[in-house]
């Protein structure tokens, strides 16, 4: 590992493009442009009227009059939070939450501490949850043909198909689940197919890997290698995984041990990010990859048909798993693990069930005329169907169509009969997590629409109509009332892991031989499948890896884009089996020769059409295949925008993440600081007295993944808006707190680091003393504070920050004079920002008064360690964050600033952060690269 090389953030960068020197140089990239022509009126409200669900003629409807809180709910005392257990929906696995209300409106969610799936934890999707509700896109009544109409009379027609059912024995019908753990689903599907045998339920689960579940043990492991498998970016244990591989890698002081991880992936991932070694492959080589691994733990020489990176790093990884023994731990290879050993035990997948069939199954139903009436609980089968089966058309020959869903999808356009969704906080349902460990769903708000959950309607279906939380109840009937309000108060229904199975031996997989190009068809990140699409704050997040916004893209190898003599934002079109789409192009560092990913979610028309940017993935999907080889490339001649975050808020090429190898920190513990000097010890600012609290935070770059958990939770935390593609081009996004990604070493193989960067609340602080009116000020307690209604908008405290942590309206992204559903989805603890005005992060300052506050009334002068939790380090997964008072000699924050890795970013600049970090840590292997 190179420690002393220069990082660069993209490929324009390491050649040192003019032109993107050029749009770095300015203070705010494309203002001038962006101010002196025309604004699309029309776009912008269009764009606004979805953004985060902040704005939108089709609010709350007015009160004809104004009724006072009279009497007021016991136990309820207003502007003071209440916070509930539920479980959030991933893929049909339950994400244990804790959700925060403010008078009945869900604000903010939390990961749940005794959820096995989250252990605290979130990811970005949760943050999002809370602006999906007020989404005022979502679908309000149930329509007939296109038109609105009420319940009573869906209900009469569903009494009508059920008589029906019931003569024929359910012969002719059909169910559409999709990837489903909800054990009271599952006991009314069973209950239906005795009702009516002759019923049919397929399942549409386009993500959904099959087989047992693997539940690694990092604590026990010395050793990890992945094949192919990113544990630490997907799955339903992704954030349980996160947490527990940075407990196995984190380093506090030299003669620490540490994890060391060994990856080999087909696409840039957050675990090759992570990983010690790492080596790229094309998909139709990974088979090859895997008997070569199995035969070098045999000890015979990995096959020479395999590229010498990839030999290189077989070797090592087999090295290392014979030395670990039962410390070894092999991640998506069932043969590799049980030739192992070691720490990890498999489960049934709690996702797996019983089905007739799949979507493709449906549709030949359709076809040969055994189905003719079809309720669909699944999300858009017609929009997400693989290419060449055409959904749609079979579809168009059901006699009766039902479809269950939250915005108006491709599905629900052909529809006789369009069912409202249910929002998750609003409906009672169960889930399982991802070691089987059931969950209880409860509402937190009555639902703001005329919407329903798929309990409600099977129970209609069954004849059992009765209160919505019956059907769930039924479910759970052997725990008597206790048990089953500790089980809803908790989150989780105790002893419900599921048991060890016997481990699969698998035999090798089949080596393939490659022909043109491997193509990875993967779920975005955020948007999923498509089900998050119409989420702004969603879209406007940037990807962990390419820092793509709003829209998605081909992305190929250095070497491969060299050859075909294209670059990021050409548009190519990509061919296979007669299946052409066009698609701009995304040079991605670190991708395997001759492999290709595109992302799934992007591209579907949508209620809003701006949220439609990007290219369709599963036009090239087959059917139960998101892996396909023999794909070719023609360059078209045409460009397209590919809209990113990567070069805005650069810090003038200093290089700022510092880092060593274990054996390095070990033998001197300032390795990580060998090549910067100390910081200056004289100032002109003037010292500051904190005879109170004195906040400081402490960021761990060995544990930080890259996920953007943090970016999500600060602006769900704090009401930042999105403000839509156009802006994000200028280079005007509004989040408070950024990840940078930055690359070290060859564009074919690159080290990857990640570095969070809020506001360094520096304590000689250079935005404070340029500000004409004062409105940026340091604190008693030493945040570097901004007041809004004194901000007159010169931005010269933005000038003068080194680290381009400040951010400034643009726009008037909070329209107080128009009704607005989004409205209700804010903090009410954090005060709004007008245009014109900078704005920035606070430590959570909100946290911070609370905290005080609850510390007065209890008769306390200190507010106790751990007291104040920041929203970004709240949803970290692998605890990367420490916040807490630096006078406290016991406070963990204090021990962190205390190690050795201990370092303040731009710290020759003499501004005295009082946010810092621990180096970044690596354990390869001692000789020879990978």
């Amino acid at each position: 590992m190179s420690a002393t090389g220069e990082l660069w953030r993209s490929l324009e960068e390491r050649a040192d493009d003019p032109a993107l020197r050029r749009w770095i140089d300015a203070e705010f990239p494309a203002l001038a442009e962006g101010l002196a022509g025309a604004v699309d009126r029309r776009q912008a409200m269009k764009l606004m009227g979805a953004a985060l669900g902040l704005s939108g003629m089709a609010g709350l409807a007015r009160a004809d009059e104004i009724v006072p809180w009279v009497k007021q709910p016991e136990m309820t005392v207003p502007g003071v939070p209440r916070h509930y257990a539920t479980v959030l929906p991933s893929e049909g696995y339950g994400i244990g939450a804790v959700v925060q209300c403010h008078e009945g409106r869900p604000t903010k969610v939390e990961g749940n501490p005794d959820h096995p799936s989250s252990l605290g934890a979130s990811d970005a999707v949760m943050q999002a949850a809370c602006l999906e509700l007020f989404d005022p896109e979502r679908l309000r009544a149930p329509e007939r043909g296109g038109r609105p109409v009420g319940w009573a009379e869906v209900a009469r027609a569903m009494v009508a198909w059920r008589d029906r059912l019931g003569e024929a024995g359910g012969a002719g019908a059909a169910l559409l689940v999709g990837p489903e753990t909800s054990p009271t689903l599952r006991r009314q599907i069973a209950g239906l197919k005795r009702l009516y045998p002759a019923l049919r339920v397929y399942r549409h689960a386009p993500l959904r890997t099959p087989g047992p579940l693997a539940l690694p043990d990092f604590s026990r492991a010395t050793v990890a290698v992945s094949l192919d498998s990113d544990v630490l970016g997907e799955g339903p244990g992704r954030l349980a995984h996160a947490r527990a591989s940075a407990d196995a890698r984190r380093v506090r002081a030299p003669g620490d041990g540490m994890l060391r991880l060994h990856a080999l992936e087909t696409t840039p991932t957050l675990t090759g990010a992570k990983a010690d070694h790492r080596a790229a492959l094309r998909v139709s080589l990974v088979p090859l990859a895997e008997r070569a691994l199995l035969a070098a733990l045999d000890g015979a020489a990995p096959d020479a048909n395999l590229p010498a990176s990839v030999r290189r790093w077989v070797t090592r990884a087999a090295d290392d798993l014979r030395a670990a023994g039962q410390g070894g731990l092999v991640l998506g290879s069932p043969a590799a693990q049980a030739r192992v050993g070691g720490p990890v035990r498999y489960i049934e997948a709690p996702d797996a069930m019983e089905v007739d069939g799949d979507l493709a199954d449906l549709c030949e139903a359709i076809r040969d005329g055994t189905t003719h009436a079809l309720l669909s609980l699944a999300f858009d089968p017609i929009g997400t169907a693989p290419a060449g089966l055409d959904a749609g058309e079979a579809f168009g020959a059901l006699d009766t169509l039902w479809h269950h869903a939250a915005h108006r999808d491709a599905t629900a356009r052909m529809a006789h009969w369009l069912l409202p969704a249910a929002h998750p906080f609003e409906a009672w349902s169960d889930a399982r997590g991802h070691d089987g460990t059931a969950a209880i769903a409860q509402p937190l708000i009555h639902p703001l629409f005329a919407s329903r959950s798929a309990h409600q309607l099977l129970a209609e279906l069954a004849g059992d109509v009765t209160h919505p939380k019956a059907p769930v109840r039924a479910t759970w009937g052997d725990l008597d009332d206790r048990a089953w309000l500790e089980a809803v108060q908790r989150g989780t229904v105790e002893d419900t892991a599921f048991a060890a199975i016997e481990p699969p031996r698998p035999a090798p997989p089949a080596a393939t031989t490659p022909e043109g190009f491997d193509l990875s068809l993967l779920p975005d990140p955020w948007l999923r499948e498509g089900r998050h699409a119409q989420s702004a704050m969603l879209q406007e997040l940037p990807r962990p890896l390419t820092k793509i916004v709003w829209g998605n893209a081909l992305q190929i190898a250095p070497g491969d884009a060299e050859r075909l003599g294209v670059e990021t934002g050409d548009i190519v079109q990509v061919t296979a089996d007669k299946i052409q789409l066009d698609a701009p192009v995304w040079v991605m560092p670190g991708q395997p020769a001759g492999s290709l990913t595109l992302t799934l979610g992007h591209g579907r028309a949508g209620p809003v059409s701006g949220f439609a940017r990007g290219v369709d993935g599963f036009a090239l999907m087959r059917t139960g295949r998101r892996h396909l080889t023999g794909m070719t490339l023609s360059p078209t001649g045409r460009r397209a925008p590919v809209l990113t975050t990567q070069h805005h808020h650069a810090m003038e090429g200093r290089a700022p993440v510092r880092r060593a190898t274990l054996a390095a920190f070990t033998d001197d513990p300032r390795a990580p600081h060998a090549h910067h000097p100390p910081p200056p010890e004289e100032s002109l600012y003037p010292d500051w007295d904190y005879p109170r609290e004195s906040w400081g935070m402490s960021i761990d770059l060995t544990a930080c993944i890259g996920c953007m958990a943090c970016v999500s939770a600060c602006a769900a935390e704090n009401n930042t808006p999105s403000v839509g593609p156009e802006e994000c081009e200028r280079g005007h996004e509004m989040h408070w707190l950024r990840v940078d990604r930055y690359y070290d070493g060859p564009p074919e193989a690159p080290e990857t680091l990640f570095q969070p960067v809020p506001c360094m609340h520096c304590e000689k602080a250079p935005c404070e003393p340029v500000c004409p009116v004062n409105a940026t000020v340091h604190t008693h307690d030493g945040l570097n504070a901004q007041i809004y209604n004194r901000c007159i908008g010169t931005r010269y405290c933005s000038q003068n920050c080194p680290y381009k942590v400040r951010r400034f309206n643009f726009r008037s992204y909070n329209d107080f004079d128009v009704p607005d559903l989004g409205q209700n989805a804010k903090n009410p603890d954090v005060s709004m920002r007008q245009r014109g005005v900078m704005e920035k992060c606070t430590y959570c300052v909100q946290r911070i008064s609370a905290a005080r506050i609850a510390a007065e009334v209890d008769g306390s002068e200190e507010i106790a360690e751990g007291a104040v939790v920041t929203a970004c380090q709240q949803a970290c997964p692998t605890q990367a964050i420490t916040f807490g008072d630096l006078n406290e000699p016991d406070a963990a924050v204090r021990a962190e600033k205390d190690s050795p890795l201990n370092y303040g970013l731009l710290e020759e600049l003499n501004t005295r952060p009082r946010t810092t970090y621990l180096a970044a840590l690596c354990n390869p292997a001692e000789g020879g690269d990978g």
